[in-house]
């Protein structure tokens, strides 16, 4: 029974991102070699997998990004920032910020797992 259990957990874990060689990534035409892919079902599932691949990632990123946020807002930092100066440096409102900082302090006050 482990395994059927295995090919689930391997199934729903996102795909890799891998960085693309500098040539095609100067191409504004390659994605990811997905042009080159005649069969639409293999296309489907690879697109798939990478649309869930930069979900997950786009949600890791927003969590250091919070993280990053609320540490430096800190009032025991001697060189604390405002939201205003966190807003201006990653190009944010200052109220999005304001809510940045403050998922950050819930993201380091959770207990770990």
């Amino acid at each position: 029974m482990a395994q059927p259990e295995r090919n689930e957990r391997q199934r729903l874990r996102p795909a890799p991102l891998l960085f693309e060689p500098s040539e095609a990534a100067a191409d504004p035409e390659h994605f990811f070699d997905l042009e080159s892919m005649e069969d639409p079902k293999q296309l489907l599932a690879r697109a798939t997998e990478l649309t869930l691949a930069f979900r997950a990632a786009t949600d890791r990123a927003v969590e250091f990004q919070a993280v990053a946020a609320a540490q430096l807002a800190d009032p025991r930092r001697f060189d604390r920032l405002t939201a205003a100066d966190i807003a201006g440096r990653a190009e944010w409102t200052e109220d999005y910020a304001k809510k940045m900082i403050e998922f950050g302090r819930s993201l380091l006050d959770a207990p770990a797992p």
